[in-house]
């Protein structure tokens, strides 16, 4: 469910600066926030929170303000990421590398370990909205690897971009019917939406194929699709690409493999990921082996303990175990009275 993250009228809107983060600042991070003085004063903020992420939905009758400056930097060394999805007014965002102006259809993500200055402008209807959601950068960063330490602005008109405002806007929405996980695997579909289309803006001239790159792909595709079948082979994949076992040596070591390294690589890599991510009552061991192409549960365990340093049973009690110390201190911070909130947290 929303909740209500800020409210103002022309009664407390001078109070804004206390009140912006929250009623225990937990939300964005310190700054000078004020209201410009209208006649009509109406400014609005809620928020639907997905684990460390936040959805917020901002809508004002008002200009707003905002500014980060170096000293509130080390006063405050929170580095989150902000993603804008402009709906109505304007976004301006100044830093040392100029101004940029985002308007309604626009995209813009900025951090908060940089400063700048915001300007959020109302329309010709005395309308600001914008939908946007602050997440730790450090999470973002695993679906960006685009440096936006500056400011980062793309039209909306990409369709990666459209579909990912739509699921959040549709996890914002949701009334509780939607579980927590799903929402988590929504937003983080809808990050690697951005992701792709940040990657696709940066890759306006894609370098041409080799006939050789193409084989390889094929290859790589035909693998991955055949990896569980023990039976898979060198003479397997070259029949099934059209070309010969020679050729298929060839292209590995383009990839500087070769194709039993490649194999079984991926085979324990995907074994390793199927345990870190079920539940022993759902899936066993031997399956899991079976799954991903061993021919025997003894042959999976002893090459995955060479590789990784454990056994699999020991590894996913391992893995157990961290997600259960995970899902306390997550507790813990969602509720800090909790009582044993404090040790969790040390």
């Amino acid at each position: 469910m929303t909740e209500t993250l800020f409210s103002f009228d022309k009664r407390n809107y001078r109070e804004c600066q206390q009140m912006f983060r929250g009623a225990r600042d937990q939300e964005y991070y310190r700054g000078d926030f004020w209201i410009e003085d209208a006649s009509n004063v109406e400014v609005r903020s809620e928020r639907k929170t997905v684990g460390a992420i936040s959805i917020i939905k901002q809508r004002s009758a008002t200009n707003l303000f905002f500014r980060r400056t170096r000293q509130h930097i080390r006063e405050d060394a929170t580095d989150l990421s902000i993603l804008w999805f402009v709906k109505h007014g304007e976004l301006t965002f100044s830093n040392q590398c100029g101004s940029k102006v985002a308007k309604p259809g626009d995209f813009v993500i900025t951090r908060s370990m940089s400063p700048f200055f915001i300007e959020c402008r109302t329309d010709s209807d005395n309308v600001h909205e914008v939908l946007h959601v602050t997440v730790p950068t450090h999470i973002l960063r695993s679906y960006i690897q685009h440096d936006f330490s500056t400011g980062l602005f793309m039209p909306v008109e990409r369709p990666e971009l459209a579909i990912a405002e739509n699921i959040l806007t549709d996890v914002f929405d949701d009334d509780g019917g939607l579980g927590e996980e799903s929402a988590r695997l929504l937003t983080e579909t809808a990050f690697g939406l951005i992701g792709n289309a940040v990657r696709a803006t940066e890759e306006l001239q894609p370098a041409r194929q080799s006939i050789a790159d193409r084989r390889l792909e094929e290859v790589l595709r035909f693998i991955e699709v055949h990896l569980s079948d023990p039976q898979l082979s060198t003479a397997m994949v070259a029949k099934g690409c059209g070309i010969s076992p020679r050729y298929l040596s060839f292209l590995l070591r383009l990839r500087e493999t070769s194709f039993s390294e490649l194999v079984w690589e991926q085979r324990l890599a995907k074994a390793k990921d199927w345990l870190a991510n079920s539940d022993p009552r759902d899936i066993s061991i031997s399956e899991i082996a079976y799954g991903v192409g061993f021919k025997s549960p003894a042959h999976f365990s002893r090459m995955f303990k060479r590789v990784f340093g454990a056994n699999p049973r020991e590894f996913r009690g391992e893995c157990s175990a961290r997600e259960e110390v995970a899902m306390q201190v997550e507790k813990a911070e969602r509720f800090p009275d909790f009582p044993q909130a404090g040790q969790l947290l040390q």
